[in-house]
């Protein structure tokens, strides 16, 4: 577990944007149960990729998009680890990896991009991946 007063910085950068913690299994499941439309997903962590090229590139994507996800939601990786366990319950088949950025239409899993795909890609490169996502799954004719 990560102090509170480091981690801080990095949730904020997610929420200031209009994404929601989970903090709890609890929370997800209700989430899940509940979900309509689309939600972008941002399993948030403490790694050099989440900083320079994830949370960047989600914020970007976001920004200059003028379809986007319906709702936005985020867990912390190595803080809250009962919300991360229950949310990659819901990314299966794909396994563990944080960071890792999923796309939900109401319930179901739609669009997932792992560590390894984070990993050495600019947060353009992510932003422009997530737009592109964001046309195929979130418009009215997805």
């Amino acid at each position: 577990m990560y102090p509170p007063h480091l981690v801080a910085p990095m949730k904020a950068e997610l929420t200031s944007v209009g994404f929601t913690e989970l903090l709890s299994a609890e929370d997800v499941d209700n989430y899940m149960a509940k979900a309509e439309g689309t939600t972008l997903v941002m399993i948030n962590s403490v790694c050099g990729c989440a900083a320079g090229a994830a949370r960047p590139g989600v914020k970007a994507a976001l920004s200059r998009s003028e379809i986007k996800p319906d709702h936005l939601v985020t867990v912390f990786a190595g803080v809250d680890g009962e919300a991360v366990s229950k949310m990659r319950e819901y990314t299966l088949p794909y396994p563990p990896s944080s960071p890792a950025i999923a796309l939900f239409k109401d319930d179901e899993l739609i669009h997932f991009i792992e560590r390894h795909h984070i990993e050495g890609r600019s947060a353009e490169m992510i932003a422009q991946h997530l737009q592109m996502a964001f046309e195929e799954f979130c418009g009215e004719k997805a």
